[in-house]
């Protein structure tokens, strides 16, 4: 065996130098799509989490103190901060693992559960209302925070329910906000004794705001003001904590406070794994309510609590990638079937160059085993090493995720590689023959067992098809084989059909003038009745482009839609009160303004005086009109809103006309004026002349749209500005606009939608994959035209002898491979067309497109995207009509005498 491979690598460079190229370039793509998406994944994932926030994502264990009646003894014990400490490494152990407990921002220690109001009169009362403190003591407070003033609190000897007094600390944040300076002293209302004295020693900065530690209970670090539930004004006070040392606990059970323990467990969320998804929930739900809170309880006492946000977000997190999931699985399997063509292709090619070598092999003796044993070790010498080296670049290249799939993705690909070769050749040589048999797909008709293996697979493919449709992406595995299966469908119904359409094309192409036509349908007819593996492979990756393009287009729609609806129109600058005069007209000379319209927004008007209020929005209409012409939200004639004060008469005679929404008009009518109270208390009369769905300046479902100019002069005045332009300046907006105005930019509205890596990434591997299947489609087609090229080269040689011209030679292969491609190009659009509105009823695109499915928006749909169904399909036929030319070209200068040789049997 050994000899025979020195052999023929020697014999073959370029073609053993081809397949290593290809193995290595698959087995890179091979191991780097899973691991790409691993790390999406995980960046997803990581990114839920931290936008959690820790007060959501922190295992809070939480236990009251020991009941009244047991032992002093035991409350004391309990209160020690030894005793809390070793509770708390017992908890980090029950924890298992799942997930990991960051200890540096996890902490334990005594809190009030009620917060004690303190009659202070120093500390600040925004309605009159008293404050109240929250009394904490953390564990690993000087770890966690830096003294801006004072020093850290202490206690100078034994502290108990009877001390008059303790020492505090609080943050910058609580400071500012109650008036608390170094040496303050707060009195916390006690229970059957006089108050319990605070004296504030220090003021703190913590060292990560953000970290769980400062964040899972953020009063810590920033106080609030807390809403009274009373009927009437509103009333509200404030409420910040008091930060105590571990060792000033006991004194707490003098007031109040109600004090309780808490050990509060951080997970550390950059261990954490999309794969190990399930096993989080499980451990979660386990601590909560399960094994983990009897174990928890068993540590701290039989009343202890355990609860955490962490498994609202896991499952949030979870529904979002089940919805993305399937997506990129169809990209990603029509990737890996049109790769899977292109290796048995690449050893079919081989087969057929050898074929005259092997079979005269086979007439001297050689085994089929031994044959394709020599073939596999051939192949195997080239394919292996080449999977290897594509493994290594894919490890590097996608640096995160799992090594284990991206080896088995590769190993499949190198054994695919090995086998395609032995497999064909075995196939072909089976049976000792003198000659080949002929392979025409319209001179050999199908066999019974062809028949029926084609219904069989027809059958399975269609009930595929079926279920599929039925169940959307909760069809599981079906949903990424639907571009397969509709290819294989298609590819079968094509090849059965094409044999007919050449035989009556062949009739009127016998009635022109001259030989090309005739008999380039003749050559066509001669395609390999094998040519199903080049379809599927054209047909698949038609399908996933088609899919794939209709997918990003629906995605990019549906965000262009939802930030237009947001924002109104390009741009818009919105302010409480009335912007300056005169800004509208700077506004308008900035480069890239097209069109500004200002607008009057008044969101507290009651029609007829009643309760209900609806927002009204006072416009110039021709402005107006052009921006919601061009938005096309809402558009209407400039005419249907003029008012009276733009007419010329008086302001206030006669009613105005109002565009109104569909709610509005049903409630107060389309044919009768009414009374519009303002919220300045003047009053207009309107008259609802048009109703429409919706309208730039309001997003909301009741609302009102009028001339300004009919409006009160004081109502009339613009609040808002909405632009239209291509290109707008943005930096020079923000510098005109007033301090207290918000500019809302539709390109930034936009970008906020795709808020999570998991969204981004998915993108990202789809437009990879899509982009991958379409190379390989293109290689396939190119294996297929070269697998006939020898055949051709003769064949123009041939005719050149009997008079062809070069022109004619480039014309019959044009001619010749057209019926091909137009086949694949036909059958991939309508494939493509047929795979998307078989699943468009069960793929909402709204979670992969936006961040939040509560969008003006609504729901977003898969529809087919006419750019990528054509563009695809009209290079493949470019593509298979230059390649036909560029060979003619090249067999005419090379001329006839280096193509014909005695004994060829081409």
């Amino acid at each position: 065996t050994a000899p025979w491979v020195r052999t023929r690598l020697r014999a073959a460079p370029g073609a053993a130098a081809a397949l290593a190229l290809l193995v290595a370039l698959t087995a890179c793509l091979a191991g780097a799509l899973p691991r790409a998406v691993d790390r999406y994944e995980d960046a997803g994932l990581r990114h839920a989490l931290h936008q959690a926030l820790p007060e959501h994502t922190t295992l809070k264990v939480t236990a009251p103190l020991p009941p009244p009646g047991a032992a002093p003894g035991d409350l004391a014990t309990a209160l020690r901060p030894d005793t809390l400490e070793r509770q708390y490494e017992k908890l980090l152990d029950t924890a298992g693992g799942a997930p990991a407990v960051d200890r540096s921002q996890s902490a334990y220690g005594v809190a009030t559960g009620a917060d004690p109001a303190v009659p202070d009169p120093w500390i600040p009362r925004p309605t009159g209302q008293l404050a109240h403190v929250c009394l904490v003591a953390p564990s690993g407070l000087a770890g966690h925070a830096k003294v801006r003033q004072g020093r850290l609190p202490r206690t100078a000897g034994p502290v108990n329910a009877e001390s008059p007094g303790v020492e505090a600390a609080v943050t910058a944040a609580t400071a500012k906000a109650l008036h608390i300076e170094v040496g303050s002293v707060i009195h916390v209302p006690g229970i059957a004794r006089a108050p319990l004295a605070v004296r504030v020693t220090g003021i703190l900065i913590p060292r990560d705001p953000a970290g769980a530690y400062w964040s899972t209970v953020p009063l810590l670090r920033t106080p609030t003001l807390v809403r009274v539930p009373v009927p009437g004004p509103v009333q509200n006070y404030w409420l910040g904590a008091l930060l105590l040392p571990q060792r000033a606990v006991p004194a707490l059970l003098g007031t109040a406070g109600q004090p309780f323990r808490y050990w509060y467990l951080a997970p550390a969320l950059d261990g954490l794994r999309a794969h190990d998804l399930d096993r989080l929930r499980s451990a979660v739900a386990s601590a909560e309510s399960g094994p983990g809170l009897r174990r928890a309880r068993a540590v701290t006492g039989a009343d202890a609590d355990v609860g955490t946000g962490l498994d609202d977000v896991l499952l949030s997190f979870s529904r979002l990638r089940s919805t993305i999931s399937p997506l990129v699985a169809v990209a990603a399997a029509g990737t890996a079937t049109v790769a899977a063509v292109v290796l048995l292709m690449a050893g079919g090619l081989a087969a057929d160059r050898r074929r005259t070598e092997l079979a005269l092999l086979r007439a001297r003796g050689a085994s089929l085993p031994g044959l394709a044993g020599r073939l596999l070790a051939e192949t195997a010498v080239v394919a292996v090493p080449a999977g290897a080296a594509g493994l290594v670049a894919a490890l590097l290249l996608v640096p995160a995720g799992r090594a284990g799939y991206a080896v088995a993705a590769a190993l499949a690909v190198t054994l695919a590689a090995c086998a395609a070769l032995p497999l064909r050749a075995a196939l072909a040589h089976r049976t000792v023959r003198l000659t080949g048999p002929r392979e025409d797909v319209t001179a050999v008709p199908p066999t019974r067992r062809r028949t029926v293996a084609e219904l069989t697979l027809l059958a399975l493919s269609a009930g595929a098809v079926a279920t599929l449709r039925r169940s959307g992406t909760s069809a599981g595995p079906l949903v990424s084989v639907a571009p397969v299966l509709t290819g294989v469908i298609a590819a079968l119904v094509l090849l059965r059909l094409y044999p007919l359409l050449l035989r009556r094309l062949a009739r009127p192409a016998g009635r022109l003038r001259g030989a090309v036509g005739p008999l380039s349908l003749a050559r066509a007819g001669r395609t390999r009745a094998s040519a199903v593996l080049p379809l599927l492979a054209l047909l698949t990756a038609l399908t996933t482009a088609a899919f794939g393009g209709s997918v990003l287009a629906g995605v990019a729609d549906a965000r262009d839609r939802a930030a237009l609806l947001g924002v109104g129109a390009d741009a818009r600058l919105d302010a409480a009160t009335a912007l300056p005069s005169g800004l509208t007209d700077r506004v308008r000379h900035l480069p890239g303004t097209a069109r500004v319209s200002p607008v009057a927004l008044t969101y507290e008007t009651k029609p007829e005086d009643g309760e209900d209020t609806v927002a009204l929005a006072g416009v110039d209409p021709p402005s107006y009109s052009r921006v919601a012409g061009r938005t096309g939200m809402g558009p209407f004639p400039a005419g249907l809103l003029t008012g009276p004060g733009r007419s010329g008469r008086p302001e206030g005679q006669g009613a105005l006309p109002a565009l109104a929404s569909p709610s509005v008009a049903r409630a107060y009518g389309t044919r009768r004026p009414f009374l519009v109270r303002l919220g300045d208390g003047s009053a207009v009369t309107v008259r609802i002349t048009a109703v429409r769905d919706r309208t730039p300046a309001l997003p909301g479902a009741d609302f009102l749209v009028v001339d300004r100019a009919g409006l009160p002069a004081a109502a009339a005045r613009p609040t808002s500005l909405l632009l239209t332009g291509t290109h707008l300046d943005t930096a020079a907006l923000r510098r005109l606009a007033p301090a207290s105005a918000t500019l809302r930019v539709r390109a930034e509205e936009r970008s906020r939608y795709a808020d999570s890596p998991l969204q981004t990434g998915a993108g990202h591997v789809y437009t990879v994959a899509v982009a991958a299947g379409a190379g390989f489609a293109v290689l396939a087609l190119l294996l297929a035209l070269l697998r006939a090229a020898p055949e051709r080269a003769a064949l123009l040689a041939r005719l050149r002898t009997m008079g062809l011209t070069r022109a004619q030679g480039r014309r019959l292969l044009v001619l010749e491979s057209l019926p091909q491609a137009l086949l694949a190009a036909t059958g991939g659009t309508l494939t493509g067309w047929a795979t998307i509105v078989l699943l468009s009823p069960g793929i909402d695109l709204t979670t992969v497109a936006l961040a939040s499915a509560q969008t003006p928006a609504g729901r977003a749909v898969l529809r087919p995207d006419a750019w990528s169904l054509t563009v695809p399909a009209v290079t493949v036929v470019v593509l298979a009509v230059g390649v036909a030319g560029l060979q003619a070209w090249w067999t005419g200068r090379r001329g006839s005498v280096a193509e014909l040789r005695a004994g060829d049997g081409r």
